[in-house]
């Protein structure tokens, strides 16, 4: 009888099994009566499903049934205390009918029962609740009775299903898994596969019960534990006791069969993952070397453009993206063999080995021809795309030759030319870069034949390097025509800098001899205290005029020059018009001013020599010096140069121009005049002997 199949009954707790023992360790079996009318049939049920779990040595020592009929009638009592010699007759020794206070007839009832002891063979006393300790210990009685056993119905109706789920399951397993395991080791290999086929899985899930059966038993094992509200330690039933080896047996037989369980699944598993590794691999084998080769040997174009080789990249890349997924099929094949492999069956090693070395060579194979494949595309896609950058900067070039240079002045020509330099220097840069990525792509193809899938490529790679060659050849011309185009250019360009420097230095030159026609009216005003100071200011002034003549011819041949170069240049100088005029303007200045300072220097020396010859104390020429044209030629020299110096230089434009300032010339007449002075008193000195003896 199942605990499930009377749950109900069970659930009303019309007896039970406290786990408390009597003095003579016999169970104490407890009947509580209610106010409600017991029904006898669902009692003795109850009665016989409690009485089949002890086991016969612990039903041996007896059972002390405890009949509560404080809440019920003494007709009700009876009636039970009376079904117990039918139920359990044998096992009975004593029956404590617990009375209520001051309800029963205790000499009728007493002498009831007294005169049925022989014919019921068991003992039967009447009782008070607070009495019910003279038979049997405090801490073997349920709360009811005064005592402090705990008891908990549901819970232990609760782990009784639990159980005999447990029992029930794991005893269908195991023969289940007997059926299982003892079909696959009859027969030969074909019929093992039939039976496990048949009956390869069980009706439940043997990790559950195995689960189920370990927390079982454990809670079994470790039923310790304090009631509620402070109650005291409470026992294992004898119950649970016995369930204890129950479960360790059954645990133990289930491991044993499911371990072998596992092994024949394992086996299964293993064939059968075998086979669809098997059938995998045959099919990764047959799509590499059937519609993926076609695919790779329909491509050996490189394209004749960067936009040409992009299209044929996303072409390669379609391709790839296709042999991907049967490589990653590949990759899980590869680690599932490896596995299989560790496992260390001997018997499937050879035909694993087999099977990973055929997969690995043909993905392997197919792996390096697309590898090949994308360089191949790549190193043409960066031929084309250097070929396209050096086209671009050949166009630059040449579109900076086609166009007139009309430069603003030499540094923008020395900025042109340098960017011009610079352009046909990233053009050579650029023509060795197409070199090496053409000569690169050209061994790249020459070594296509070894992968052609089985094909002849020689007609397809002929075509590939006439291009690449081609596209070489043609730069080359290109580059050399802009080189030629660039000497030319070069040399006009320098011919426009000394052109540019020529005007430059030119207009300098004027500056120059306009300073030095500065610095002769501004500085080059002093005549001279003597004769002889006034020979070295002429002599310094000739060399001056040498400076400045140098100058002037200077210039001169830098606009001889400018003129060549504009004949040469086929063009205009800009200062051909103005800087010859402005040359010949100044230096005609300069020519007058000079040839006033030259006579006037001359001039400076006649008198200062006359005037030292007269000053001069010489007795041994007597005549030369009483002469009076001498004193009358020095004191006309004399006016003649004071009225020099009061004399502007005029131009041929009709300006004018003094020399030096007011207060500089005022100085240099003052010296003159101090001089003819001197020079009269020694003419009347000679016309008057006496008036130098007065003066002695």
């Amino acid at each position: 009888m199942e605990a499930s199949v009377i749950l109900p009954i069970l659930k009303k707790k019309l007896a039970f099994l406290s786990g408390g023992k009597d003095r003579r360790s016999g169970l104490i079996l407890t009947i509580p009566l209610c106010l409600e009318q017991t029904n006898m049939d669902e009692l003795s049920v109850t009665l016989d499903y409690l009485l089949s779990i002890p086991s016969e040595k612990c039903k041996a020592r007896g059972f002390t049934v405890i009949v509560d009929g404080r809440k019920s009638q003494w007709n009700v009592v009876k009636t039970v205390v009376l079904m117990l010699q039918n139920v359990v007759p044998a096992e009975v020794s004593l029956v404590c009918v617990v009375k209520p206070d001051e309800f029963w007839d205790k000499k009728v009832t007493h002498f009831c029962f007294w005169k049925e002891k022989d014919r019921l063979g068991f003992e039967v006393i009447l009782v008070s609740a607070n009495k019910l300790t003279r038979y049997i210990e405090p801490c073997q009685l349920t709360e009811d009775f005064g005592g402090s056993l705990t008891y908990d119905h549901m819970d232990w109706l609760n782990k009784r299903l639990v159980f005999e789920k447990f029992t029930k399951e794991s005893t269908s397993l195991l023969d289940e898994l007997a059926l299982i395991n003892n079909g696959s080791d009859k027969g030969n290999q074909q019929e093992k596969e039939r039976s496990v086929d048949l009956n390869f899985l069980p009706s439940v899930d043997p990790e559950t019960v195995l689960q189920t059966g370990h927390e079982l038993l454990s809670e079994l094992q470790q039923r310790r534990f304090n009631g509620s509200d402070g109650g005291v330690s409470w026992s294992p039933m004898d119950d649970e006791l016995l369930a204890q080896p129950q479960v360790m047996k059954l645990l133990d037989s289930l491991r044993e069969q499911y371990t072998r369980y596992q092994e024949v699944c394992r086996l299964r598993s293993k064939r059968t993952q075998l086979e669809e590794i098997q059938q995998k691999v045959m099919q990764v084998v047959n799509w590499l070397e059937g519609p993926g080769s076609e695919q790779l040997r329909a491509q050996w174009g490189i394209g004749d453009s960067i936009r040409a080789s992009q299209a044929l990249q996303q072409k390669h890349e379609e391709i790839e993206s296709q042999h991907s997924e049967w490589f990653a099929v590949y990759v899980e094949l590869n680690q599932q063999i490896a596995a299989l492999l560790n496992a260390g069956d001997e018997e499937d090693l050879v035909e694993l080995k087999s099977l990973q070395q055929q997969l690995s060579d043909v993905c392997y194979r197919q792996a390096s021809q697309l590898e090949f494949r994308q360089n191949l595309l790549q190193a043409a896609l960066e031929f084309h795309g250097v070929a396209q950058d050096l086209s671009q900067q050949l166009d630059g070039l040449l579109g900076m030759l086609c166009v007139d240079v009309a430069p603003a002045d030499g540094a923008s020509i020395q900025q042109t030319l340098k960017l011009l330099e610079e352009k046909l220097k990233s053009v050579d840069v650029g023509l060795q870069g197409l070199r090496e990525k053409g000569q690169g792509l050209l061994d790249q193809i020459s070594n296509q034949a070894s992968w052609a899938y089985g094909k002849d490529v020689t007609i397809e790679n002929k075509e590939n390097v006439d291009h690449i060659q081609g596209v070489m050849e043609d730069m080359q011309l290109r580059k050399q025509r802009c080189e030629d185009m660039v000497d030319v250019r070069r040399l006009k360009m320098l011919q426009m800098v000394q052109l540019f420097k020529c005007e430059e230095d030119a207009a300098q030159a004027v500056e120059w001899l306009s300073e030095l026609l500065d610095a002769l009216l501004k500085t080059h005003i002093r005549l001279g205290d003597d004769a002889q100071e006034t020979k070295v200011l002429l002599e310094k002034h000739r060399k001056f005029v040498d400076v400045a003549q140098s100058t002037y011819d200077y210039g001169r041949q830098l606009l001889q020059a400018t003129v060549v170069l504009c004949q040469s240049l086929r063009c205009t100088s800009r200062s051909s018009g103005d800087t010859l005029p402005r040359l010949n303007r100044v230096w005609k200045q300069f020519t007058i001013a000079s040839e006033e300072r030259v006579h006037r220097l001359e001039m400076a020396i006649a008198f200062h020599s006359n005037a030292e010859k007269i000053l001069q104390d010489c007795p041994e020429e007597p005549e030369a010096i009483n002469d009076e044209e001498q004193f009358d030629e020095i004191e006309a020299v004399g006016k003649s140069l004071l009225d020099r110096l009061t004399v502007p230089v005029v131009y041929p434009d009709g300006t004018e121009q003094y020399f030096g300032s007011p207060s500089d010339m005022a100085s240099t007449a003052e010296h003159i005049r101090d001089r003819m002075k001197l020079v009269s008193l020694k003419r009347q000195q000679l016309r008057h002997p006496e008036m130098m003896t007065t003066e002695s």
